[in-house]
């Protein structure tokens, strides 16, 4: 048997405040060590470089970003989105912007190019809502600052289980 092959994916934008969580999480994991088969980018807004990475067939991926759900800042959520019943891209939906990184597009444009992800989960982190002065700002939220923290730990339980071979939900 094969050692599977997981990619840890950072998303987000440096630039905008607490849209670079996903960025600062990769960051800090690429200085620890990690299991054979495990790779971790900073993808930042780089879409098709992680559009490419996803075409290297991967056993499970886990997308790290800001996620504005509603709650309270510096929350974090593990989500496995449906891949069921998603309706067919169109043309737009294969649009990759230079400048910008956004999940759904990049993973349809990587099926429509024939991609296959065996798993797919997503940390996600309530970021805080920025002022209007704030909006063009770099540098994490206090919330979100602690929400690191926490993140690195709990990416490493859930590739540790993916390892395991714990196939039922992952997701909280």
């Amino acid at each position: 048997m094969s050692t599977p092959r997981i990619l840890i994916a950072g998303i987000g934008n440096i630039f905008l405040g607490d849209d670079a969580f996903g960025v600062e999480v990769a960051q800090r994991l690429a200085q620890r060590p990690l299991p054979a088969g495990v790779r971790v980018v900073d993808f930042g807004i780089r879409g098709l470089d992680l559009t490419y990475a996803l075409l290297d067939g991967q056993d499970a991926v886990i997308l790290v970003d800001a996620v504005p759900r509603g709650g309270p800042p510096g929350t974090l959520y593990v989500i496995e989105p449906e891949a069921e019943g998603r309706p067919e891209p169109g043309a737009a939906d294969l649009l990759i912007e230079t400048h910008s990184l956004d999940p759904v597009k990049v993973l349809r444009l990587a099926a429509a190019l024939g991609a296959q992800v065996g798993r797919l989960l997503l940390v996600g982190c309530e970021p805080q809502t920025p002022d209007a002065e704030d909006e063009m700002s770099m540098g994490l939220s206090d919330p979100v600052r602690a929400a690191v923290d926490e993140a690195v730990p709990l990416i490493e339980s859930l590739v540790a289980r993916i390892l395991q071979g714990e196939c039922s939900a992952l997701a909280r």
